[in-house]
């Protein structure tokens, strides 16, 4: 019997990331040593996604694979995103780990970006979940049982009332026709509460909504690339948040 490949996967929290886990763990073709996770320093939480660190800790734990955290600035530029992301993934590579598997859908210049960067280091981008229609998607992932919670909309696409819904057919129904049913356009995020993956359920609690806006950075930022898009047009926009609190 061969002996399996070494791979991380790059875990955002949200449902791609879920439904691509699943799937990598269901063909058994990788050894998953590490959940890696980019997480603001300042705020100790997950980038993009607003979510307590407290809580992606529960998520490996009921997960079972050990969770590596990428710290990085507020609003870190490419050059700082790539300078820690290549110290860490030459770090994990020197304990044998040559792939890196992530939960993206049909972003091409996203992938190829990935791809180009790993590449230099050595490693190769796996993508479970690559181009399959995204309708097809949200209804494998709520027939498995997943649960996720919607934790961040972008305001160009969504309104607040989005913001903390449990995905389910309601919410997809709900939906304008201009947005991805997976949110692959950086329309909005979520945390995976509940499903196959987990030993146990996350518990927490909703917390306040509140409204940020961000700057649109001078160059695409990347600090993102372990989350579920790279809308480059996204910081044009506020965003609403949905704060979870551990219980």
């Amino acid at each position: 019997m061969s002996t399996l490949q070494k791979a991380l996967f790059n875990w955002s929290s949200g449902k791609d990331s879920a439904l691509a886990l699943y799937k990598t763990l269901q063909k058994k073709d990788y050894k998953i040593e590490c959940l890696l996770t980019s997480v603001n320093q300042q705020y100790q939480r997950i980038s993009m996604h607003g979510i307590r660190v407290e809580l992606l800790k529960e998520q490996a734990e009921s997960i079972g694979i050990p969770l590596k955290i990428l710290e990085v600035p507020e609003m870190p530029t490419m050059e700082i995103y790539e300078k820690v992301m290549t110290e860490t993934l030459t770090e994990l590579k020197q304990n044998g780990i040559t792939h890196s598997i992530f939960g993206d859908i049909f972003l091409e210049d996203l992938r190829q970006y990935r791809e180009n960067q790993l590449a230099k280091i050595g490693f190769t981008g796996v993508f479970p979940i690559w181009k399959i229609p995204t309708q097809d998607l949200i209804q494998e992932f709520t027939s498995l049982g997943f649960k996720t919670i919607v934790v961040c909309v972008n305001e160009k696409y969504l309104d607040k009332s989005f913001v903390g819904r449990v995905i389910d057919q309601n919410f997809i129904n709900d939906l304008p026709e201009n947005v991805d049913v997976c949110g692959e356009n950086g329309e909005f995020h979520t945390f995976t509460f509940d499903g196959p993956i987990f030993s146990k359920p996350i518990d927490f609690e909703i917390g306040e909504i509140v409204y940020r806006k961000y700057e649109k950075p001078e160059k695409k930022d990347s600090s993102n690339t372990a989350c579920d898009t790279n809308d480059d047009t996204a910081f044009n926009f506020g965003f609403w948040y949905c704060d979870l609190i551990k219980k």
